[in-house]
């Protein structure tokens, strides 16, 4: 069924409604008037007094770190998870292992960083950038388990056994077979994790410490002073980086079906013949 003008006007409006302000935010990064709702001109200045800003380069450099490492050890963590609960069948304890893997899915992440923070506290873990990478990795690796896992249940079991019919070791076969095959959606995980960890401010803001304050606690921390255009200047690189990976993914995602299409097409000649 063809979507109608009503569906079409819907879709326009809700789009205008969550783009236009992002919209507006990079516009007014160009602004040259120190005012970020009075249009004085364009200009970059702004970008270069975001470079000489210590506080924010010293904030985007611990989220830069937090976020690598935290993606690195979730798509670790998420994919271990995701081949146990796929491949391990009705194992004991695969129901509170599975309600383990999803709870912070769908628990209120203010719950999630004041656990975390009651946990750091108990065990006498000073609270720094070590605690941001394990919190951040704790709910990155959620979501990573789910874009690995539906992945393995698609997967030709056929082709694992056929390399360990020719004497390929399990691990070997991992690593030469079944890795390969799953690594666009484990790279889909990692880059997912890494936008959520560069996203999050309520549990950084609960596990953070003194030198490990987090660029999305700077800028909320600024903005309750007032928005300011070095903000505007940060947030729209942190859009273009966001966007340069959507367009990545999506590329390598069409070239991907692509050559699927191409082998399943040389399959089906070889076939015929």
């Amino acid at each position: 069924m063809k979507p109608g003008k009503f569906d079409g006007t819907i879709l326009t409006i809700c789009f205008a409604f969550l783009y236009i302000p992002i919209l507006i935010l990079v516009i007014y990064s160009f602004n040259e008037s120190k005012l970020v709702t009075v249009w004085g001109g364009f200009s970059l200045k702004w970008y270069g007094e975001m470079w000489r800003n210590d506080g924010l380069m010293s904030a985007a450099w611990v989220t830069l770190q937090v976020g690598l490492l935290s993606a690195s050890l979730g798509t670790v963590l998420g994919t271990l998870a995701a081949l146990t609960l796929v491949r391990y069948g009705r194992f004991r304890g695969r129901l509170l292992f599975s309600g383990m893997v999803y709870a912070p899915l769908v628990m209120p992440e203010v719950i999630t960083g004041l656990s975390l923070l009651l946990l750091f506290v108990a065990v006498g873990l000073d609270r720094g950038l070590l605690t941001v990478v394990i919190a951040h990795t704790t709910f990155t690796m959620c979501y990573v388990a789910i874009v690995v896992q539906s992945r393995l249940l698609t997967f030709d079991m056929s082709l694992e056994e056929a390399a360990q019919d020719l004497g390929c070791p399990p691990v070997k076969t991992f690593f030469k077979v079944t890795l390969p095959l799953i690594l666009p959606a484990v790279i889909s995980g990692w880059m997912l994790a890494f936008t959520l960890s560069l996203d999050d401010l309520v549990i950084a803001s609960f596990t953070t410490g003194p030198g490990a304050t987090t660029l999305p606690i700077k800028i909320y921390s600024q903005v309750r002073l007032g928005v300011t255009p070095e903000i505007n200047a940060v947030c729209t690189i942190l859009i273009g980086i966001v966007t340069i990976g959507v367009i990545i993914a999506s590329i390598g995602t069409k070239q991907r079906e692509l050559q699927r299409q191409r082998d399943e097409h040389v399959a089906a000649r070889g076939t015929m013949v």
